[in-house]
């Protein structure tokens, strides 16, 4: 049984060599144009575009892994990170159960989207990609039972044409015998001739037949289905992209819901830190004196000048100089009038005439002598120019209230005031 089985082995090497050898021939034979061959530019389109789509499957195939790479990579980042947070988050803190439920969840939502995009995109792709290797090795043996086919034709078209010459060979032959052999034997020789010559053309008959249906067959099925293999690549990428779209909107909803809730759980636990800071100060205020923030002391005046009253006034003026004095009197009311005059001139527009500007008090400031204005915060007072310009000290304003102003319109009840207390408006 071994011997036979080698013997079978063998054979079948023997054959198989002598098949690569004959296309090996063949193949020479028709690119030196000694041999025409069979051509179908159909069907090399179809196998062109079966060579894109093929190569176009196995790249997306390729993408859609590295894809899920990156996602898994994703998942093991997201869950060191939530773990991480879940590791620091003390037990007293706002929301301890939900942040380590969110945890859990964010996990599994991960673990639910990879799974997703494996069972319904990259495993129909894989099943579509597995009809590619068949279909190529069958283009191929198509081409070999071409080049067998095209043998086999050239070979019984040669046997044509060299039958004549030998049918002419033969009757020289016989007609050479016919006058050294008997008349019984000279129809023997001839037609053991003829039949030597029809064996060799009938088995090139018969082969040129078994090729050229082995031929046909491969070339009838792959032209049926190269076409439709073609047509249904649209399909699977519409399937492949948009169950890849559907998982992603879903993921990134339900991880979008999770966001939120860890947001929320995040903004609760500041509350809780701002209220535990309001409660410790609450605590130390009450505990320490209060400390209140005061302004600058005004800026100090020189002791007010007294002022004689106009009994003594009259008293010490002689009639000597009494028409002195008059005059004084009328030059210096002469003055004061020049200088309010100049001051309503120079006045806001918004203000009523002979004021300055206005400010409004910003501290409270008691009076400690006759001729200041006393201030509460918030007072708005119209600010004067001094009668007497050398009668006006360092920091010191005069003024009178607005309030009394508007209600009154005179400023007999004005007085000077810390600068320093006040702001410009």
């Amino acid at each position: 049984m071994a011997e036979i089985g080698k013997g079978v082995t063998a054979g079948k090497l023997a054959i198989s060599v002598q098949k690569r050898l004959t296309r090996a021939q063949e193949k020479v034979m028709q690119k030196l144009g000694k041999a025409d061959e069979t051509r179908d530019v159909a069907f090399e389109e179809m196998v062109a575009n079966f060579n894109k789509q093929m190569t176009e499957g196995s790249k997306l195939q390729k993408d859609l892994k590295a894809y899920l790479v990156a996602v898994k990579t994703m998942h093991d980042a997201s869950r060191r990170l939530q773990d991480c947070l879940a590791d620091m988050y003390e037990p007293d803190w706002f929301g301890k159960e939900e942040m380590d439920a969110l945890t859990e969840d964010t996990d599994t939502l991960w673990l639910d989207y990879h799974q997703s995009i494996t069972d319904k995109s990259l495993t129909s792709l894989d099943s579509y990609l597995t009809q590619f290797p068949d279909i190529k090795a069958r283009i191929a043996k198509r081409d070999r039972k071409m080049v067998d086919f095209d043998s086999a034709r050239h070979h019984f078209s040669s046997l044509q044409k060299g039958k004549k010459k030998d049918e002419a060979k033969i009757a020289k032959q016989a007609a050479l015998l016919e006058m050294a052999a008997p008349s019984w034997a000279q129809g023997l020789i001839s037609a053991h001739q003829v039949a030597q010559t029809n064996l060799s053309f009938n088995q090139a008959e018969e082969e040129l037949g078994r090729a050229q249906k082995i031929f046909e067959e491969l070339n009838v099925e792959l032209q049926d289905e190269l076409p439709s293999l073609w047509d249904n690549r649209v399909g699977v990428y519409v399937n492949t992209f948009q169950g890849l779209a559907g998982h992603q909107e879903k993921f990134h909803g339900e991880m979008n819901k999770l966001s939120q809730n860890l947001n929320d759980i995040m903004s609760k636990l500041e509350e809780q830190r701002e209220q535990n800071e309001e409660t410790n100060h609450s605590e130390s205020a009450s505990s320490a004196p209060k400390v209140v923030q005061r302004p600058g002391p005004p800026p100090s005046r020189p002791p007010p000048r007294p002022m004689p009253s106009p009994d003594q006034r009259q008293q010490r003026v002689d009639p000597v100089e009494d028409e002195a004095s008059v005059s004084d009197v009328n030059t210096e009311s002469s003055t004061t009038t020049t200088q309010q005059s100049e001051v309503t001139n120079g006045s806001d527009g918004d203000l009523p005439p002979g004021f300055l500007y206005k400010v409004k008090a910003v501290h409270e400031y008691a009076a400690t002598d006759g001729d200041e204005l006393e201030l509460k915060i918030g007072d708005d007072v119209l600010v004067l120019a001094f009668d007497n310009p050398d009668e006006q000290d360092d920091g010191w304003l005069v003024g009178v209230q607005e309030s009394h102003w508007v209600q009154n319109k005179d400023i007999s009840a004005k007085g000077v005031f810390p600068e320093n207390f006040t702001q410009k408006v």
